[in-house]
């Protein structure tokens, strides 16, 4: 039996993991729906929340800078999931339906609470980019999240005993 690991390196590999998924399927959905093959458009877009429109004049540091606001981000979002996960136990009940919801949520909290209170300039809606966003980020963040989450605090049908 393999040693189970702690709280923190479980947290920021599982951070890591969704922040890639997530990443790579904006900079994929971007470049199938423009045409455009700059997936670093993608994360100048990201970092234009922090510097506002200077950033898409900036230069290419900008894209790093993106990456970096984009992980940050995933981790919040890794870290509050795996503090509230013990704390309710009707999460590991459904860890597929979990992990969509949340992803779901993830959705809301950045379209309106986040994105709002950037600088990010103004965007154009339109349903299907909305659709597919919401999909990535249930499959690709909630989804992974749920089910790490479970592996490590376990399912609560065992006898397993939560440790931090």
């Amino acid at each position: 039996m393999l040693p189970r690991r702690s709280f923190i390196p479980t947290v920021i590999l599982t951070g890591l993991l969704v922040g890639t998924l997530d990443i790579i399927s904006a900079c994929t959905h971007f470049m199938i729906a423009t045409g455009d093959k700059s997936f670093t458009k993608v994360l100048v877009f990201v970092a234009s929340g922090f510097f506002g429109k200077t950033a898409f004049s900036a230069g290419p540091a900008m894209a790093w800078w993106g990456l970096l606001f984009h992980y940050i981000i995933a981790f919040s979002f890794t870290l509050l999931f795996f503090l509230v996960y013990p704390k309710a136990p009707a999460l590991r009940k459904y860890p597929v339906v979990t992990g969509l919801v949340y992803g779901l949520l993830v959705w809301c909290a950045m379209e309106f609470l986040v994105l709002p209170m950037s600088n990010i300039p103004p965007r154009h809606y339109r349903i299907a980019n909305t659709v597919i966003g919401i999909s990535i980020l249930m499959v690709m963040i909630g989804l992974p999240l749920s089910l790490v989450a479970r592996k490590f605090y376990g399912d609560g049908n065992s006898g397993d005993v939560i440790k931090s």
